[in-house]
């Protein structure tokens, strides 16, 4: 008797497939040059598989985005934001994560040309940010809400604010190759940051 092929698992194959071609393609040529054909040669696929999916090029890498966050999180070994109780350990918990995410090539080059593709492109910059950066940002902003209410932090802390004070550096440093990143830097990092919306009184 002869088996039926499992069109999901196919689709699925093919699926991700693709997602893995438009990440090294894009970090291979950036985003300007990478092209649905070239997508669609690297994955194996017929182009009309792509566009029956998608709509263009930054939809694919939008997705494509999320999935390779997604495999960050599982290389790294945690889904969502650690709570313990201990803000600084938390917070130097995910940092360090996030370095070793920028110092891996598998998830270098593409954020690195994702990043420029961003910044030339408005209408892509935005949707990056509104479905990729902004959820990664809210986790951040829950767990300092979450010390700021067992009264860990400063009553009048700016959650926004004291996210981007932990974050521009790295992202400043990452971008423009400045200096290493390291564990120490982020370490250093936390607790300068926290050094200056500690609740003082607490305790």
């Amino acid at each position: 008797m002869t088996k039926t092929p499992d069109a999901t698992r196919r689709s699925d194959r093919s699926r991700r497939a693709i997602l893995d071609a438009a990440l090294a393609l894009v970090g291979e040529v950036g985003y300007n040059k990478l092209t649905i054909e070239a997508i669609a040669a690297r994955a194996g696929v017929g182009k009309q598989t792509i566009y029956r999916w998608w709509p263009s090029k930054a939809a694919v890498l939008l997705e494509a985005s999320l999935a390779l966050a997604g495999d960050a999180e599982t290389d790294a070994g945690w889904a969502g934001f650690p709570d313990t109780g201990d803000l600084a350990a938390d917070l130097k918990y995910v940092l360090r994560a996030t370095v070793d995410e920028f110092n891996d090539e598998k998830y270098e080059a593409p954020a690195r040309a994702l990043t420029a593709a961003g910044a030339t492109d408005p209408e892509l910059g935005a949707t990056f940010t509104e479905q990729l950066l902004e959820p990664q940002l809210a986790l951040y902003e829950a767990r300092l809400r979450t010390a700021r209410d067992a009264g860990q932090l400063a009553p009048d802390t700016d959650l926004r604010l004291t996210v981007e004070m932990l974050l521009g550096p790295l992202t400043y440093r990452w971008l423009l190759r400045t200096a290493p990143l390291t564990h120490a830097y982020t370490d250093a990092l936390v607790d300068g940051v926290l050094g200056g919306v500690a609740n003082v009184t607490a305790g």
